[in-house]
């Protein structure tokens, strides 16, 4: 399985997350695996890193919520075993260091759940009902312990967005 990962930064704070295209690589590709994904080889996700008011904007448009959250998810809509294109993943900055910040973990770490959130987002997932929200949540436990990373939910740390 081969994930093209395209990262646009457009935040200054971002600077000081070490390798970004690493960490993303590692996600999906402990994603991919975790939840046994069959992907179109090539397949594109595009990661941004953001601002608040950059997501505040996104979310304002695309959900109805006038406030930045954490991540974003734009899913390509078509079938995750032969899109081209998987989606878009949006993390912001400020919301993403000040969860990380409350719940004392390390931005990396906190960054790595979010990207498996997304990207779980764009393959099919979500946590509308509980089921699903559990579904979701154990996944990325297993995709997080891969890479070493703790059980977030254990810390109390929920997310809020999706």
């Amino acid at each position: 399985m081969s994930v093209v990962i395209d990262i646009a930064t457009e935040a200054e704070g971002w600077s000081g997350l070490d390798a970004p295209e690493v960490l993303a690589e590692a996600v999906i590709r402990a994603a991919v695996e975790a939840a046994a994904l069959g992907l179109a080889e090539g397949a594109e996700v595009s990661i941004v890193l953001c601002d608040d008011s950059f997501i505040a904007a996104l979310n304002k448009r695309w959900r109805g919520i006038d406030k930045p959250t954490n991540v974003l998810a734009f899913p390509s809509g078509a079938d995750p075993a032969t899109a081209p294109v998987l989606g878009d993943i949006v993390i912001a900055f400020e919301t993403a260091a000040r969860e990380a910040a409350v719940a004392e973990i390390a931005l990396h770490d906190h960054v790595a759940h979010l990207l498996a959130h997304g990207f779980l987002h764009l393959v099919g997932y979500d946590h509308v009902e509980e089921a699903q929200a559990e579904a979701m949540e154990a996944i990325e436990v297993r995709i997080l312990a891969m890479l070493g990373i703790a059980n977030p939910y254990g810390g109390g740390l929920v997310l809020a967005a999706g």
